[in-house]
C-alpha cells in the first residue's frame, strides 16, 4: 500500500504577505510573487502555497485561480504560530553593499530579532536602501522557514546609538584590541542583548573609548585572527545563539 503523501508537501513554496491571515481568508498576489508562483513554479489550481504574515505564523493555502498577472489563494489551515525569537539586536557597522547584503541574509537565518545599521568614522558606506534591505530579509526568511521577520532600522551614528542606549540591554562589543572571552561573557550576561561590530577599518581610538565607557558594554574578543566586518558580525551572532539564544 503506497504511503500517504505528506501534507502540506515539503516542496510547497513559502511567501510572506502583507495581509493578516486566517482560515478562509482570500489572498490575491500580483507582481513578482505572482510571476514566481505562476511562471517559475508553474503552480495550478489546487496546488499548495505556504503563507506567513509576520503576525500570526505560517498557514497553508490552496491556489484557487491563476491569471496572467494575478494568482488567487484561499487559506485552509494554520501550520505554526509566529515564532518566539530571542531578544537580540545586531548593531552592525555599515559595510560595502555586497558584504552588508551577506550580513542581512545570514543574520536573518541565524534568528536575530532586530538589525541596527551603525555609522562609524571609518565606514566606507554611509547609506542603506531600506526597501532593498527588507527584500533581502524577506527572501532569507522564506528560504529558512522563519515565521518572524527581523526588524531593520535606519542607520544611526555611533554616538547617537550610545547616547540613547537602553539601560536594560547588554551591549557586547567586538573589540579587535581584545576583551573577555565571548562565550564566557555571553553566558555571564543573560537577558536582552545586542552585539556591536565594526566596519572595514575597525573602530578608531575615540570610538573604542566611548563604547567602553558605556556601563552596559562588555568588550569581547573573537579570537587571535583579524576578521572581516561581515565575518565578525555573523560569527559572534552564531556564538551568541549557540550560547544564550534559541539553538
Amino acid at each position: 500500500m503506497p504511503a500517504t503523501p505528506a501534507w502540506p508537501p515539503k516542496s510547497a513554496p513559502r511567501l510572506f504577505v502583507s495581509v493578516p491571515l486566517d482560515i478562509g481568508a482570500s489572498v490575491a498576489l500580483d507582481g513578482p510573487q505572482a510571476h514566481y508562483l505562476g511562471r517559475v513554479m508553474r503552480l495550478s489550481v489546487g496546488d499548495v502555497v505556504l503563507l506567513c504574515d509576520d503576525r500570526t505564523g505560517e498557514w497553508a493555502s490552496n491556489v484557487t485561480q491563476v491569471g496572467k498577472r494575478e494568482i488567487a489563494l484561499t487559506v485552509v489551515g494554520q501550520l505554526r504560530p509566529r515564532e518566539d525569537v530571542p531578544d537580540f539586536t545586531l548593531c552592525a557597522a555599515l559595510l560595502k553593499k555586497d558584504r552588508f547584503d551577506l550580513v542581512l541574509e545570514k543574520a536573518c537565518e541565524l534568528g536575530v530579532a532586530r538589525i541596527q545599521p551603525v555609522l562609524t568614522r571609518r565606514c566606507v558606506a554611509d547609506k542603506l536602501n531600506l526597501d532593498r534591505a527588507r527584500s533581502i530579509l524577506v527572501e532569507a526568511a522564506e528560504q529558512c522557514a522563519r515565521t518572524a521577520l527581523p526588524e531593520i532600522a535606519e542607520p544611526v551614528k555611533l554616538d547617537a546609538l550610545l547616547k540613547g542606549w537602553d539601560a536594560g540591554r547588554t551591549l557586547f562589543f567586538a573589540d579587535e584590541n581584545g576583551g573577555g572571552n565571548a562565550a564566557q561573557q555571553y553566558a555571564a550576561n543573560s537577558g536582552p542583548a545586542a552585539l556591536l561590530t565594526g566596519p572595514e577599518g575597525g573602530f578608531d581610538a575615540a570610538e573604542r573609548a566611548a563604547i567602553r565607557a558605556l556601563a552596559q558594554a562588555r568588550p569581547i574578543t573573537l579570537g587571535p585572527r583579524i576578521l572581516r566586518g561581515e565575518t565578525a558580525a555573523l560569527a559572534a551572532t552564531a556564538l551568541w545563539m549557540g550560547t544564550s539564544g534559541d539553538w
